[in-house]
C-alpha cells in the first residue's frame, strides 16, 4: 500500500512557533506528555563511565567531589590564571585546543547529570558497567572516525574541506543534534515545540532542527518512512505517543554523521528515544541503540532535560566560513615550505 507523508505546509507554522509562543499549546494528558518549553541537559557526565567509578548513582557530596576533580575538555585544570584568560598553549601541545583562551565560552555545567533526583556517573545505564558494548570484530566494514586528537592538539589532516569534522564545518552538531542528544562543552539548550502532527526540537548548537512527524501508532509511523535512498543528517525519525511518553524511532542516518558519532548505527540499526515528563521542571530522556553489526547487545542511556527560564539566542557558526580557508591555506603554505 502506498503511504503519504504528512503535509509539508504544517512545518512552516511549526517553525513559526519557535519565534512566538504557540497559543494552541497542547495540554498534557495520560497518553501525551507536554514537552513544550526551553530546556538544558548540561552536565559533566560522560556517555560512558570513567575509570575508577563503579557505581552509576552517587550521593550529592560524592558528585560534587567528582565534578570538582574532573578535567574540562579532557585536559586537567589550567583554565584561569587569575585574570580569566589562559596563557596561550604551545601549538601541538596536548592542551592546545582543549583549553579555552577565555573561560566565558565554556559552559559544560557544574555537576554530574541529575536524573530523577539521582546523580549519575554515566549516561549509559545498560550494560551495568556503563560502557558501550562494541564488537571486537564488527560484521561490517563500518569505520568510526575520531577527531579527539585533533581537538586537543590543533593538529590534523587538512588535505581538503572534507578532512575536517562536520561540526568544524558547521554542518551539524553531531553530539547535540541526535539521534541521541547529549551534552557538550557549551550550547546545551533546546527548545521543544509540539503540534498535533509534529514535534520540533531546536538545538542551540548550530540551530539544528529535528522535525519529527507524529503518528497514531508505531505501525502507522513505520509505514510512513522516507525512501531509503534519502540518508539525511539526523536520520529518518518518526514518532508516536505511548504510555505517557513520546517515542521516536530513527533509522537510516547519514553515514558521514555516523562515522563521527558516539551512538553510531549502520543501515541495519536503529535508535529509539523516549521522552517522559517526570516533573514540572524535568524531562527524562532515554535512548536505546540497537545494531548487531556493531554491538554485542542493545544498550541504553538515560539523562534529563531541566527547564530553564530563558530563550534560545542566535548561534552563528562562523568558524566554517572564516577559519576553514585559513586552515587550508596554512596547510598549503607548510607543504610548499617543506
Amino acid at each position: 500500500m502506498k503511504t503519504q507523508l504528512k503535509h509539508p505546509a504544517t512545518i512552516g507554522s511549526l517553525l513559526l512557533c519557535t519565534a512566538v509562543a504557540c497559543s494552541g499549546a497542547l495540554a498534557q494528558n495520560a497518553l501525551r506528555p507536554d514537552l513544550e518549553g526551553v530546556w538544558t541537559n548540561a552536565s559533566l557526565t560522560n556517555l560512558t563511565r570513567r575509570p575508577g567509578m563503579e557505581s552509576l548513582v552517587v550521593s550529592a557530596e560524592e558528585a560534587a567531589a567528582i565534578a570538582g576533580a574532573l578535567p574540562t575538555g579532557g585536559v586537567e585544570g589550567g583554565f584561569d590564571d587569575g585574570d580569566g584568560v589562559n596563557n596561550t598553549p604551545a601549538v601541538g601541545a596536548d592542551d592546545f585546543g582543549a583549553r579555552a583562551y577565555n573561560q566565558f565560552w565554556v559552559d559544560p555545567g557544574s555537576n554530574l547529570a541529575l536524573v530523577k533526583g539521582e546523580y549519575r556517573t554515566s549516561y549509559i545505564i545498560d550494560p551495568e558497567n556503563g560502557q558501550v558494548p562494541r564488537l571486537e570484530n564488527p560484521t561490517t566494514d563500518f569505520q568510526r572516525t575520531s577527531f579527539g586528537s585533533r581537538y586537543v592538539t590543533g593538529i590534523g589532516n587538512a588535505d581538503g574541506p572534507e578532512a575536517l569534522p562536520i561540526g568544524e564545518r558547521c554542518i551539524l552538531s553531531e553530539g547535540r543534534a541526535g539521534p541521541a542528544m547529549q551534552s557538550g562543552l557549551y550550547n546545551n539548550t533546546y527548545q521543544f515545540v509540539q503540534t498535533d502532527d509534529y514535534v520540533m526540537i531546536d538545538i542551540e548548537q548550530m540551530h539544528d532542527a529535528r522535525i519529527i512527524p507524529i503518528f497514531s501508532s508505531a505501525i502507522e509511523a513505520r509505514a510512513n518512512r522516507r525512501p531509503a535512498v534519502l540518508q539525511q543528517y539526523m536520520g529518518d525519525s518518526v514518532g508516536w505517543y505511548e504510555d505517557g511518553a513520546l517515542v521516536v524511532e530513527t533509522i537510516n542516518v547519514n553515514p558521514l554523521q555516523m562515522q563521527q558519532s558516539s551512538t553510531a548505527i549502520t543501515r541495519n540499526g536503529k535508535v529509539t528515544e523516549r521522552f517522559t515528563r517526570y516533573s514540572d521542571t524535568e524531562i527524562v530522556y532515554r535512548f536505546t541503540v540497537e545494531d548487531s553489526d556493531l554491538y554485542s547487545q542493545p544498550w541504553t542511556a538515560e539523562l534529563s532535560f531541566h527547564a530553564i527560564d530563558g530563550q534560545l539566542y542566535e548561534y552563528a557558526c562562523h568558524e566554517g566560513n572564516y577559519s576553514m580557508p585559513g586552515t587550508l591555506a596554512g596547510a598549503r603554505r607548510l607543504e610548499a615550505e617543506q
